[in-house]
């Protein structure tokens, strides 16, 4: 005669192990969502007074619909991606399909979504220029190279048995996403004109790319989440990051965040040795 007990026991410690998974899974869902709205036509033509540069008085500008919900999905997905590596701790659930899932997820709202932003935004400078509107799509393309990056960089975590657990190999993917995800708030919500010819400039939008790019698939020390030691030296690179962040999120707004990004990996690299 079967075992019920035995069989009920082996269903709730399989959905117990699975809980993880659906956390990871929101992460990946999430990510699908910013996509949607980042691919809806969040541009519109505005008409202004014609200049030399502009004689047809029109310009292209980001609606507050694409500028908004995007951010906000992959910051939801962001949370939800912290939550499933605690929450699969805490049941003592972790397991080889979790991280793979993980990965997998991260690549969307972390690689795919952000690259996604910068092809928007390279489309938004390029109409800027004198017949910009006909740029070729090859000027586009080169905002994928972040999501090629992102998923070389979580395939090698994955297979990396020899990386330490206080801090990572190249920089976690889920900081640049976020780091890319607060673009368009800035650009909504700044008044500076040389913070958005900046974040508007063809060639500066090919150079951030190429720089987060190349961190992520780098092999610089990066602080992880767990401190080195719970000495005051060993919390001082952490406590040097959340400071800058506290005083740069009430002085910049959300120029913070992409100040807060820089200063997480000068801080890791200077630090190293506390990390």
């Amino acid at each position: 005669m079967p075992n019920l007990n035995s069989a009920g026991s082996s269903n709730e410690n399989g959905f117990i192990a699975f809980i993880p998974n659906l956390f990871t899974l929101l992460n990946l869902v999430f990510g699908c969502i910013a996509i949607v709205f980042l691919l809806q036509n969040g541009m519109q033509i505005v008409e202004s007074e014609p200049t030399p540069d502009n004689p047809l008085g029109q310009q292209l500008v980001l609606s507050s619909e694409a500028i908004y919900l995007a951010p906000l999905f992959i910051a939801l997905a962001a949370v939800v991606d912290f939550f499933d590596g605690f929450v699969a701790r805490a049941l003592g659930a972790s397991s080889e399909m979790g991280k793979q899932l993980d990965s997998l997820a991260d690549v969307v709202s972390f690689g795919v979504a952000p690259s996604i932003i910068f092809y928007q935004f390279l489309k938004l400078s390029l109409a800027r220029q004198p017949d910009g509107l006909d740029a070729s799509i090859g000027w586009l393309l080169p905002a994928f190279v972040l999501a090629a990056a992102a998923a070389y960089r979580l395939a090698r975590f994955n297979i990396d048995a020899s990386t330490p657990s206080t801090y990572f190999r190249g920089t976690p993917v889920p900081s640049v996403g976020l780091a890319v995800a607060s673009l368009p708030l800035i650009y909504w919500t700044s008044n500076n004109a040389n913070i958005l010819d900046a974040i508007t400039n063809t060639w500066v939008l090919y150079a951030a790319i190429a720089v987060l790019s190349w961190l992520m698939v780098s092999n610089l020390p990066i602080m992880g989440n767990k401190p080195k030691t719970k000495t005051l030296q060993g919390l001082l690179p952490q406590g040097i990051v959340a400071v800058i962040a506290i005083g740069s999120a009430l002085v910049l707004g959300w120029l913070s965040v992409p100040v807060t990004f820089v200063a997480f990996v000068l801080v890791s690299i200077i630090l190293k040795k506390q990390i």
